[in-house]
């Protein structure tokens, strides 16, 4: 296939193991007294933002970080619970770079760029030795070395974790970090302000505008190169296991200004949530994917059970479904097979709980074998949280889960120096598309995050500025960011002055079941197609009749909103898009035209081996569709199968 003329990933030559060893060699340096001359803004503190920033602060740049939280600390990678993966090989038990690598493509099915994924598997070591110098309190076997779990898709124990709170306490030791460097004076934290729009000048990403969430005031800034560090788009479905902030807006934003989108319609579904309860939910929760290592998945082998006390369901009459269908792997496997076998139980009517769309997670044997105590120890937050929530003690009754969005896997289009096809603009993290193709394994977002800001931008993104040092401070007093602030405020005046009758919620509301129901876990021709014009109404719809309160220069979350909800509105509709053109089954995308005789995804490796990366055309306008070939020289493209 053709490359496309606007898609340059720039692979380094030779062997795929020394790609980056090479790059690293012979990339174009800034010179420490140099970097003191050049301003990167960094957009984002979470993992991939607060560890961007602080590691080019370390490096003597002038960063500016932005984050609407009122506290780095507050950044979503908190809610990450089970773990953070690298190929330490802790256990002998056949771990190895290759192997993690490996992995990873399998499971995204053969739909990621190998380079990038190797880098990946390659860093991982040096994370977790960067985050023990940093404090943070991994598990620990009893002679004292570091201990692993196992996660979905593998089988060895890589993923380090602490308890059941990796995220939080990564978080904490990235913001530490960042601490250090807004101390020091090369950071300027700037919390409670949210970015709006991208400025260029002359073709190149030359800063931001932004908003201060609690005066309300648009305010401009410049740098030599900015980066994306926003997280994911999972929120397009309204209810999903984000945080209600989670959003697009500074990805689409970009997208709008010459960024192509890389694979929208990738999403993952988590198997591992607590159920919805009632139509009053705004999100859900999740239980980490950790759980199953000990936790076994069953339904009733019969419907007539399903609504029966399970404790009064004998094992004969007891399916444990992954068991069954995938040995080799059992309970752990891939988070989209996982979610697509449970959605299959719960179709034929076998579902548990009120809704019947639930299955069950059991506890009983893993405190049979190992007694509570040791169960308790692994895993006691997270049971603490689910009874908390449901009421139930998980220790005496079996958990009730049900997949529900988690995670995006596409994002914007990134070549290996994770610079976006806006020159200047980086992405980093769940914000770019670049690891994990068409399906994350549990573990990895930690890991790709941490990986993109301490060890792989701090090098690439001097490719770019070493062509900088002359340019001199970058004047905001310039026709392009009159133009742009101008536009944000354009923007804004129209969402305050429809003075509708519907409130953002329930657009966004109406939007998510659109996505669920026809771009969900399941997706087909018709249901896409309908999805793009129902979508395409209910845009129309918004901006007629949306009703949107206060006033734009003062504290005004529903504002914030509104903005946020206008965004994915477009982004729902290329996420359609995407799927629909898609004819194949892959990973989290699952249309079921393509379907093996056994029910697994049916992938075309001869149509379709590419990454889909897409290009804004304007208001109301078809995208165009750019193709990045994916070529595998190492990796043997194989049906992908965890039996």
């Amino acid at each position: 296939m053709a490359k496309s003329a606007k898609l340059d990933a720039k692979t380094p030559p030779g062997p795929l193991d020394q790609k980056w060893d090479y790059y690293k060699g012979h990339v174009a340096l800034v010179s420490p007294n140099n970097k003191r001359r050049i301003d990167v803004i960094i957009v984002g503190s979470g993992l991939a933002g607060a560890s961007a920033a602080a590691s080019l602060g370390e490096l003597g740049y002038n960063v500016k970080c932005f984050t609407y939280h009122d506290s780095p600390r507050r950044a979503h990678s908190i809610a990450a619970q089970g773990g953070i993966n690298a190929a330490k090989n802790y256990r002998n038990d056949g771990d190895s770079v290759f192997r993690l690598f490996y992995d990873t493509i399998k499971g995204g099915d053969y739909r990621a760029r190998e380079s990038n994924v190797h880098r990946l598997a390659e860093v991982s070591t040096a994370i977790i030795d960067q985050c023990v110098a940093q404090g943070v309190p991994f598990a620990r076997e009893y002679g004292g070395l570091l201990d692993n779990r196992s996660f979905g898709g593998t089988q060895v124990s890589r993923t380090f974790y602490a308890r059941g709170q990796t995220g939080q306490q990564l978080l904490i030791g990235a913001y530490q970090a960042l601490s250090r460097q807004i101390a020091a004076g090369t950071v300027k934290m700037y919390n409670r302000h949210e970015m709006l729009d991208v400025v260029t000048v002359d073709g190149q990403c030359r800063g931001v505008i932004v908003r201060n969430l609690v005066t309300g005031q648009l305010e401009r800034h410049s740098a030599h190169a900015v980066v994306l560090c926003t997280g994911g788009y999972g929120n397009v479905f309204y209810l999903s296991t984000n945080a209600m902030m989670c959003n697009v807006t500074a990805a689409w934003r970009a997208h709008r200004r010459g960024a192509f989108f890389g694979n929208p319609c990738y999403t993952q579904i988590h198997p591992t949530c607590i159920p919805v309860s009632g139509d009053y939910q705004s999100k859900l929760t999740l239980m980490s994917e950790s759980l199953r290592n000990d936790g076994r998945c069953w339904v009733p082998k019969k419907a007539e059970d399903a609504k029966k006390n399970p404790r009064d369901i004998p094992e004969e009459d007891r399916d444990y479904y992954l068991e069954r269908r995938y040995p080799a792997f059992g309970n752990l496997v891939p988070r989209d097979i996982a979610s697509r076998a449970a959605k299959q139980v719960c179709d034929e009517g076998r579902g548990v709980g009120a809704s019947g769309l639930a299955v069950y997670l059991d506890f009983a044997d893993a405190i049979k074998r190992f007694g509570k105590a040791t169960v308790e120890a692994r895993y006691g937050n997270l049971f603490e949280m689910y009874e908390k929530i449901t009421g139930e003690n998980p220790y005496e009754t079996p958990m009730r889960i049900y997949p529900a969005v988690h995670y995006t896997m596409g994002g914007l289009w990134v070549d290996y120096e994770l610079m976006t096809t806006l020159p200047g603009l980086y992405a980093a993290g769940e914000a770019n598309f670049s690891d994990h193709g068409a399906n994350r394994l549990g573990a990895s977002a930690l890991m790709q995050g941490l990986a993109d800001g301490y060890f792989v931008l701090p090098y690439t993104i001097g490719s770019y500025l070493s062509n900088e040092i002359r340019t001199g401070a970058i004047s905001t007093n310039t026709p392009e960011f009159e133009a742009a602030e101008n536009s944000v405020r354009e923007r804004i005046s129209h969402l305050m002055g429809v003075g509708g009758s519907q409130s953002v919620e329930s657009f966004h509301r109406r939007l998510g079941k659109i996505m669920w129901d026809k771009c969900g876990m399941g997706r087909t021709k018709e249901g896409l197609t309908e999805a793009i014009g129902e979508i395409r109404a209910l845009r129309a719809e918004f901006w007629r009749d949306v009703f949107v309160p206060g006033r734009p220069d003062e504290y005004n979350p529903e504002l914030e909103k509104a903005c946020r909800v206008a965004d994915f509105l477009e982004l729902g509709e290329l996420m359609c898009r995407d799927a629909l053109h898609r004819n194949e089954s892959c990973g989290g995308h699952f249309r079921e035209e393509y379907q093996t005789p056994d029910g697994e995804a049916k992938r075309d490796d001869d149509d379709f081996m590419y990454v889909a990366a897409w290009e804004w055309q304007g208001e109301n306008a078809e995208p165009e569709l750019h193709k990045e070939s994916l070529e595998y020289e190492v990796v043997k493209v194989s049906q992908r199968s965890y039996k």
